[in-house]
Order: C-alpha cells, then structure tokens, then sequence
C-alpha cells in the first residue's frame, strides 16, 4: 500500500471515531444531566419569615407615624375638661369727659381704676363630653395603629413570599441550563454523526437564548421582591431564609374572630368618638357660668370699691341653635355605626372568597405536585437514558427537560399561590398581631 492510501485508511479510521460516538460518551453526558436536573437546591440567607414580620412591625415608618399619633392623643387628653384660663381686665371707669371736671381722674367720686379677674366655668355635662372625645380619640389612634400594623404586616410577608419563591424559581432555571450544558456541546457532534438533522444545530442556540430570557425576566423578579422586602424591614439586601410557614388554615376560627379584627374594632372606636360629638352637642342645652370679681381703686377721700358678678348663658332659641347642632351629631353617630355593618359584611364576604379561592389553589397545586411534576421528571428521566442508549436524539432530550422546567416553575407558582393566599388571610383575618 502507499503512502498515500495509508494516510487516507488513518484519515477514515479517525474519521469514524469521531461519527460512532461511543456509548459511554452519550451515558457520561446522560448522567452528568441527571445528576444536575434532579440536584436539590440550598437556600440561604439572613431573614426568615417571622424574622421579617417582626422588624417589618417595629421598623416601618408607617407604624412609628401611627405611634406618634397615639402619643399625640394621650398628651392632649389631660387637656380635656378642664376650665378655660382666667381672665385679667383692667380698666378705667367712669372718667368725666364733659363739664367741669372733664379730663380730670380724682375729682369725681365715681373715677377709678378697676382691676379684675373673670373665671368661665362651662357646665359639667360640656366638660364630660370633653374628656369622652378626649379618650375616643386614644382609642382611635391605638385602632388605627392596630390597622396600620395589621397592614404592614400583611404586605411585609407577601413581600417576603414573594422573595423566597423568586429566588427558588430562579435557581430551578439555573439548574435546568447547568443541566442542559452538556448536551449544548453534544448538539453538533449529534449532527456530525447523522442522527439529528444540520437544522437541529440552531435550535439549541434558540432554546437556550429564551432560557436566558426567561431567567433575566426571573432574576429581575426576585430583585423586585428583595427591594420591596427591604422597604418594609429596612434591610438593605434581605434573603428569604428558612421555609415558609405551612399553608394550613382553620377556616371556623377564622369566621368566629371576624369581630375582633382591627378594622372592625376601629369602627367601634369612631363610633364612641361620634357618641361623644353627640353629648358635646347636648351640652349647648347646659348654661355656661361665668363669675368676677374687681377691685376698683379711686381717690382716698372716696374709698376703694370691690364688685363681684357673674354671668350664664341663656339657650333660649335651642330650636334654631343647638337642635341643628345635634341632630347633625346623632346623624353622624348613626351613619358610622352603618359604615362598620358595611365593613363586617364586606370583610365576612371577602373571608369565604378568599377560603374559595384558596380551595382552589390548593387543588392546583396539587395537581401540578403529585401528577404533572412526576410526569414531567420520569419522561425526563426515559428520555435521557434512551438518549445514552443510543435510541433517541437531543431534540427529545431537550425537549423533555424543558418540559420539567416548565412543570417545576408551575409548581412553584401555584405553591406561591398557596402560600400568599394563607398568609394573607391568616394575617387579614386572624388573630391580632403581638
């Protein structure tokens, strides 16, 4: 033989080498995408969830704010019901201004300088109404920060849910492209060998760039949960860290504490206040008192002069005064009182939505946990060990595993449903935070 023909039969020996593509090559590559398709991901980070709810409770400005107003109505209450100030006058009386002894201040007997000191004393039933509203509005800024906190709260750990579902569906995609990354560099080599087609080499370059695009669109929703986590507990980088908590609801005890919820009891409070607009009302019907007394101070050949006095009010025209007045208030009192029947009707219809939907959720998640997710990892699964069997192409092998990201993602998101529809309605609807 030549030695040209021997450096032609070495050419197609190498040749065919490469186009055979051993078994144990596809079975390496078969497993190395096992391994890392069905690894199990490590969470870390600094804030778990009840961590999150308790700094998001004494952080947020939104309850400092809600603190302040209830030091503001307790420092004010002491106020309440107290007589006014005293009253200083003095003056000048009966200087002449005409006849003989115009101008002069010690001829006539009748000059003087007065000093006196005036007290108005309101009556009881106006100063007890005071100090009502007084206490009404402490406990309508104590209900309100109630609300406030519950609110907090509520966004707080949606915020918090948020995060931890971002970061796991983000790491779902990135052990799907880490499992996928050998057979990124088997797609031309499949080709090579004649079992898939020359068009199947693009398609990788295509499913692996909206791969990409889906994890950016992921990461970037994990980095907006972060921010919004960090709005509420003041942390500057939180991590969602531990588990969440069990989606389990106990949906009696939620409808039997409707009427101990925030909201409601806030009503209560502004319907005290009004009562207390109403008697401040009725005390227009009270007369008002004023007393005085004056020392007046005239030419020693005259003698000084003390006068005492006093005054009350006269509601003689209550019809056209007062009666207005507090028909306006007891309106009032009414009106607040049919706003909270509205209030516990909306919130008793929201609360059997809410369990509806959450039903529902529940239902879902299931479905996609204990049936579509098993299903898309044994296909997974049958596809890769044919692909290392020498039986089935990439495209099958990609194709399954997308599948099973898609099914991993959709589990995670009906399993977010179901976290954030528990939380919510437990943190809603619940007992009142400590």
């Amino acid at each position: 033989m030549s030695a040209l023909s021997c450096r032609r039969a070495r050419a197609d020996e190498r040749g065919r080498s490469r186009i055979s593509d051993p078994p144990v090559t596809r079975q390496a590559v078969a497993a190395a995408v096992l391994a890392l398709a069905f690894a199990t991901p490590v969470l870390a980070g600094p804030l778990t969830y009840d961590q999150a709810l308790k700094r998001a409770s004494v952080d947020a400005p939104e309850i400092r704010a809600r603190g302040l107003a209830i030091d503001a109505a307790r420092a004010a209450a002491p106020a309440a019901g107290q007589l006014p100030d005293p009253e200083l006058s003095v003056a000048v009386e009966n200087l002449p201004i005409s006849g003989p002894m115009a101008g002069s201040f010690g001829l006539d007997g009748m000059t003087m300088v007065r000093v006196g000191v005036m007290q108005a004393v309101p009556s009881g039933a106006r100063r007890r109404a005071e100090r009502e509203i007084a206490a009404a509005d402490i406990d309508v800024a104590e209900m309100q920060s109630q609300v406030t906190l519950r609110e907090v709260r509520v966004v707080a750990a949606l915020a918090w849910i948020d995060l931890y579902y971002a970061e796991r569906r983000r790491e779902v995609l990135d052990e799907l492209l880490a499992a996928l990354e050998p057979l990124w560099d088997a797609a031309p080599a499949a080709v090579t060998s004649g079992q898939d087609r020359p068009a199947w080499a693009l398609s990788p370059i295509r499913l692996k760039t909206e791969l990409e695009d889906r994890r950016s669109v992921l990461v970037a929703a994990e980095e907006r949960a972060r921010a919004d986590l960090g709005r509420w507990t003041g942390e500057p980088d939180p991590q969602a860290e531990g588990p969440p908590p069990e989606p389990i609801l106990d949906e009696a005890n939620l409808r039997a504490g409707l009427g101990r919820v925030p909201s409601l009891r806030a009503w209560a409070a502004a319907a005290d206040r009004a009562d207390a607009e109403t008697n401040l009302a009725r005390a227009g019907l009270r007369p008002d008192w004023s007393f005085e007394l004056g020392y007046g101070r005239r030419d020693p050949m005259y003698g000084d002069m003390v006068s005492v006095g006093a005054r009350v009010s006269l509601p003689l025209f209550a019809d056209r005064r007062q009666d207005p007045v507090i028909a306006a208030r007891a309106a009032d009192a009414r009106r607040v009182r049919v706003e909270r029947e509205t209030t516990a009707r909306a919130l008793s219809a929201d609360l059997e939505a809410d369990l509806a939907e959450h039903r529902m959720h529940q239902d879902q998640w299931r479905r996609a946990r204990d049936v579509l997710l098993p299903v898309a990892r044994e296909r997974a699964s049958l596809e890769t060990a044919s692909y290392g069997a020498v039986r089935s192409g990439l495209a099958e092998v990609i194709d399954a595993f997308t599948g099973l990201a898609d099914a991993r993602l959709e589990a995670l998101d009906r399993e977010a449903l179901v976290a954030r529809d528990a939380v919510r309605i437990v943190l809603t609807y619940g007992e009142d935070p400590q």
